[in-house]
């Protein structure tokens, strides 16, 4: 492994992070596990970012996919009509919600983003955008822009006017009641189009739940009173769905409905492939034909990737994975709160469905603690557990394990997770 880091470190920029102090190669995978280069077998809480959403060697996933690459063709490009497209698109709009909702594919979350950004920038014509304080939605130019976390901003150079507000900080206002954060949120969203915004807005881009945040989410309901005010203005509401989609919340099939809402556009990726590239924007049909330019995507939409997503979607839906999710998240979550209240570098616990996180803090300070995360990251490895680390200070631990899961599972990832804890928390005390 040593060798191949090093020619990783030769070639590929020192910006590109890797987990762990001796990086994992993983080479093969079979439902929730993976094995690496060394043999040795892993629970996965991770599914690469949320993007194995189904887990690893899928029958029917792997069946489409084999089909597809029988024919020959594997793109065509968006200059052709493609079967596959058409038929996941129509799937998409169906459950989307969105009345008159049409689809546009891209490779990834990043590039859906930058579409929703550009579609509501023309539609309002104005450069002006809102989103929420720590939030992230993709690593380009306008999506950086529009990234309230300065952990993941590569420069201050921006094609876009962002306005950052309140929602997901709650933990800054500890004397508020939940009610009384949210009437703050909402007056500070009209504050700020009073105060800082000039004539028209385009939009508001939200996560429902924060990704590379730490899995902080805007109280339920707050979104909808957002768009309350939004609509007073005519404003767009984007909901960011790329890690949040697809019944991953357990009680909803999209993050937003918890809200009560109905957004103007979404934006997906991650998931829907299960491992193959393929994110994009579902919005009201009036919104995604106003753009007065040619168009087209060579990539997105492509034979292959559509193929392995609809058959993704249809495995979702037949074997009512959000309803496992819900089911099993209940029971990690809970879990993991009552296993951790004695713990004294565990900070808080939040999530909801197959998608929850833990803080670490310093014991002494209460601080977070980018040091003992990472500390934990590297216990769950030796008990063969693989998590995500992120928040906007380093100190956050993520799990997303597929959707997949069974319930025993569930209980080997949580005793894992939990002894890794026990072990850093001893280590702190020592």
């Amino acid at each position: 492994m040593s060798e191949l880091l090093d020619r990783h470190r030769a070639v590929l920029p020192a910006w590109l992070a890797l987990y762990y102090d001796s990086p994992l190669e993983l080479v093969s995978g079979k439902g929730c596990r993976v094995q690496d280069a060394d043999g040795v077998s892993y629970l996965d809480f991770f599914g690469g970012i949320l993007t194995n959403m189904l887990g690893y060697d899928i029958p029917e996933v792997r069946q489409a996919v084999e089909q597809r690459l029988r024919t020959g063709v594997v793109h065509t490009s968006t200059l052709y009509l493609i079967r596959s497209q058409v038929e996941l698109a129509e799937k998409v709009a169906r459950i989307s919600g969105i009345p008159d909702a049409k689809v546009f594919f891209t490779n990834s979350g990043t590039e859906a983003n930058e579409t929703a950004l550009l579609l509501a920038t023309h539609a309002r014509r104005s450069d002006q955008v809102l989103a929420l304080r720590n939030s992230y939605h993709g690593r380009s130019y306008a999506a950086t822009a529009v990234t309230g976390n300065r952990s993941w901003k590569n420069s201050s150079l921006s094609p876009l006017n962002v306005h950052y507000l309140h929602g997901t900080d709650r933990e800054r206002f500890p004397r508020l009641s939940e009610s009384e954060y949210r009437r703050f949120c909402v007056e500070d969203l009209r504050s700020c189009l009073a105060t800082a915004t000039a004539t028209d807005v385009a939009c508001l881009l939200v996560e429902p739940i924060q990704g590379v945040g730490g899995f902080t989410a805007a109280p339920d309901g707050l979104l909808r009173e957002f768009k309350q005010v939004l609509d007073e203005y005519g404003i767009l509401l984007i909901s960011d769905e790329v890690q949040t989609g697809w019944g991953r919340t357990g009680e909803t099939f999209w993050g937003i409905q918890a809200h009560g809402v109905t957004p103007d556009a979404m934006t997906f990726a991650k998931g829907l492939g299960n491992g193959l590239a393929i994110g994009g924007v579902v919005a009201r049909g009036d919104l995604l034909d106003g753009l007065p330019a040619n168009g087209i995507s060579t990539f997105g939409g492509n034979p292959l990737s559509t193929a392995a997503a609809s058959a993704t979607l249809d495995y979702l839906l037949d074997h009512d994975l959000q309803g496992n999710a819900h089911r099993l998240g209940g029971k990690l979550i809970s879990g993991l709160r009552a296993a951790t209240e004695k713990l004294s570098v565990a900070g808080a616990v939040r999530g909801k469905g197959l998608m929850f996180a833990l803080d670490l803090v310093d014991p002494d300070s209460g601080r977070p603690s980018p040091a003992l995360a990472a500390a934990a990251l590297e216990e769950t490895r030796k008990r063969r557990l693989l998590i995500g680390k992120g928040g906007l200070y380093g100190n956050t631990l993520r799990m997303a394990p597929p959707l997949t899961l069974s319930e025993g599972e569930a209980e080997e990832g949580l005793s894992a997770l939990v002894g890794a804890l026990e072990a850093v928390d001893r280590a702190q005390a020592s």
